[in-house]
């Protein structure tokens, strides 16, 4: 069984820096797409940074330059380091594995099978 643990997030302010974790537990085929997902108040569940099975990201243009994907394969561990944080990049964010492959491309949440839990990251202006 495949679980996705995450910790990080937090509150900063307009111009901070956070770091997520999602531990992976569990087989899952190691170059899988992995991406991290934001869903801020009122609107839907986006990806804003992926990490593919050939090692490439990908990033949405709210956050590229600012956010970075990584992966430590040692500790099966995903990262995203946010830098320059906005208030409008306030939300839970969650990692998600599942498909083999995302073309490069930022899937809908629907095509992912594995979930972390869900991380709180607030920015105050």
């Amino acid at each position: 069984q495949v679980q996705l643990v995450q910790s990080g997030g937090g509150s900063v302010q307009t111009g901070g820096s956070l770091r997520l974790s999602c531990t992976i537990f569990g087989y899952i085929y190691v170059d899988s797409c992995f991406t991290w997902f934001r869903q801020s108040p009122g609107k839907e569940r986006e990806g804003v940074a992926l990490q593919d099975d050939d090692g490439s990201s990908n990033y949405s243009d709210s956050v590229k330059g600012r956010f970075t994907i990584s992966r430590d394969y040692a500790k099966n561990t995903l990262f995203l380091e946010m830098t320059s944080l906005k208030p409008e990049d306030t939300g839970i964010y969650y990692c998600a594995a599942g498909p083999l492959s995302c073309a490069h491309l930022l899937l809908p949440p629907g095509r992912f099978t594995y979930w972390g839990q869900g991380n709180r990251v607030t920015v105050s202006s």
